[in-house]
This record gives C-alpha cells, sequence and structure tokens, in this order.
C-alpha cells in the first residue's frame, strides 16, 4: 500500500507541476491578448476581432488548471480547514466524508462531459463541443472547453493521492492550534 500511495503522489505531483505550468502560460496568453487588444484599440485604432475571445479561452483554462492546483496545496475553499489535519480515525472518516463531496461533485461533471442523458457521446459535452467552431478564432471549441473535464480528472488523481497516502500512514506531520 505504501508504494502504491508512493507512486499516486508523485503522480499527482507531477501532474500539479504540468497543470501549474499550464496555468501560467494561460494567465500570460491572457494578459497578452488582453494587452494587445488596448495597443490596437487606443494606438492604431483597428482592435482584432480575436483578441477578447482569446482572452476569455485563457481566462477559462487559468481558473480551471488553478483550481485543480488550489486543491493539490489545500488551498481549495473549504468550511472547516482545519478537519485535514486530523488524525485517526476521525481523521480518516472526515477525509472520507470530503472525497464522497468531491465525488458527488466531480462524477457528474466527468460523466455529462462525455454523455448526454441518453449515453450519446456525441451529444456530451465535449461531443458538441468537438462540432463547433470558436466565434472568432478558427479553431473547434474542444479546445477550450476541455480544460473542465481536465481539471476534474486533476482532482480526482489528487483526491486518490491524497487519500492514499492517508491510509498508509504517510501523510506529512501538520501541527494544528487545537492539537
Amino acid at each position: 500500500m505504501q508504494s502504491i500511495a508512493q507512486r499516486l503522489n508523485r503522480l499527482s505531483a507531477v501532474l500539479n507541476s504540468i497543470a501549474l505550468w499550464g496555468a501560467v502560460l494561460a494567465v500570460l496568453v491572457m494578459v497578452f491578448a488582453a494587452s494587445w487588444q488596448v495597443v490596437a484599440r487606443y494606438i492604431f485604432e483597428a482592435p482584432p476581432v480575436w483578441t477578447e475571445e482569446l482572452a476569455r479561452r485563457a481566462m477559462v483554462w487559468t481558473g480551471m488548471l488553478g483550481a485543480s492546483c488550489a486543491f493539490y496545496a489545500g488551498t481549495d475553499p473549504t468550511l472547516f480547514p482545519m478537519v485535514r489535519h486530523r488524525r485517526g480515525f476521525q481523521g480518516t472518516a472526515l477525509a472520507l466524508i470530503r472525497a464522497v463531496g468531491v465525488l458527488a461533485f466531480a462524477i457528474p461533471i466527468l460523466w455529462y462531459s462525455l454523455f448526454n442523458a441518453s449515453m450519446d457521446t456525441a451529444r456530451g459535452f465535449l461531443g458538441r463541443s468537438l462540432a463547433r467552431q470558436a466565434e472568432m478564432l478558427d479553431v473547434s471549441m474542444i479546445w477550450f472547453t476541455a480544460a473542465v473535464p481536465l481539471a476534474f480528472v486533476l482532482v480526482l488523481v489528487h483526491l486518490s493521492a491524497r487519500l492514499a497516502l492517508r491510509f498508509a500512514g504517510q501523510l506529512p506531520d501538520v501541527q494544528t492550534p487545537d492539537s
């Protein structure tokens, strides 16, 4: 169990690093597109039509990849942040309750990213996106909408790694104010 936990943790860390770099790249694309629009509008008086859409799409990638990185780092919003650091049976029970909450949110998103209510992959979120073109950019919408299911897959990998570490007894020691 310990070697599986360590492998999952390494995979989670590598994927988080890639996601973090992807989020940074998306921020840079967003800043470039917005800056170019301002320069083109106020200096050249001819703003390109694609800059606003590119900035919006880059913002989606930034947000989704950033959300998965926040989940990895444990900085995602939570009602009771200190319960993550509990040990023993209580900590395990609370970690499982949190995992059920994450799964209850992530699984339907991933499911409907692939399928519609009739189990038709062509009519799922990604299937519909594949068939659509961006309004101002001449690319398929799937290049933008894929950020949503990808971020949730990353969250599930991070969740699996965290649970595996907990069950293997390898969570790092954290001092809490009430311990």
